[in-house]
């Protein structure tokens, strides 16, 4: 469980982030939504550590993790995997190469241990057979799933994925949702999913923030989302359905 109180952030004096507060559950999906510059991608940075909050607190599993002690924030982020919006593999190193690279610079384990790691991760992706295989060689959901393997091969207790379906087409994109879905349920980790993806929304959205010119204006589940009497969400649910239909009519 991540717990987040009070979260503020200015930049160059413009306030992006107003005091947000909020849970995020164990072994479910909680996704971060909101329409382009809400403050999404920067609450997630000062969860994940990137970026220092002006005030409030971020808690891992009740750790202090914004004014903790060096050494508690590197066990905490020992604990972090991420998968970035363009995935962010090595272009020089080949699949194995690049799901084995956290294992390389975060543990001591021996070689054959780090292989046999790699290797379940890239099965439980859907991925055996492809270690050899370059970056250039793959598709662009090939890429999320290395991605994905490459976020957990380290035991990760929590799991970031900053726009996962960003440059998919929709049936990739429910796929990759899916595929989330399953790993944050069967290892029972604290998943966040930045996103403005409908279809993910209604598809794995367990736990839902709602971020609108940087304060939460709405929080829920996807069987909550008909009930909102948020004029804000209800805009942002109708102009992105009127979007996604558009985007799987062309």
């Amino acid at each position: 469980m991540i717990e987040i109180n009070n979260i503020t952030k200015s930049f160059d004096g413009k306030e992006v982030l107003k005091g947000i507060s909020g849970v995020f559950e164990k072994g479910k999906p909680n996704l971060i939504i909101g329409s382009s510059g809400t403050g999404k991608s920067v609450l997630l940075k000062c969860i994940v550590g990137l970026v220092q909050p002006d005030t409030g607190v971020v808690e891992y599993d009740g750790r202090d993790f914004t004014s903790g002690e060096r050494a508690l924030k590197t066990e905490i982020r020992r604990e972090i995997g991420m998968l970035f919006q363009g995935s962010a593999l090595f272009d020089s190193k080949n699949v194995e190469e690049n799901v084995m690279f956290p294992l390389n610079i975060l543990t001591k384990m021996p070689y054959p241990e780090k292989l046999d790691r790699v290797n379940f991760c890239l099965e439980r992706v859907g991925l055996t057979k492809t270690n050899k295989l370059m970056p250039s060689e793959l598709s662009g959901g090939m890429k999320k799933r290395v991605g994905i393997a490459r976020a957990i091969v380290n035991n990760s207790q929590y799991l970031f994925c900053d726009e996962p379906n960003s440059g998919l087409d929709p049936q990739t994109s429910i796929l990759i949702d899916e595929l989330i879905a399953e790993i944050t349920e069967e290892f029972d980790i604290t998943t966040i999913v930045v996103t403005h993806d409908m279809n993910s929304v209604m598809g794995i959205g367990e736990k839902i923030m709602f971020l609108y010119k940087g304060l939460k204006l709405w929080e829920g589940s996807k069987n909550d989302i008909m009930d909102s009497e948020v004029k804000e969400f209800e805009e942002f649910v109708f102009a992105n359905k009127i979007m996604q239909k558009l985007k799987n009519v062309s």
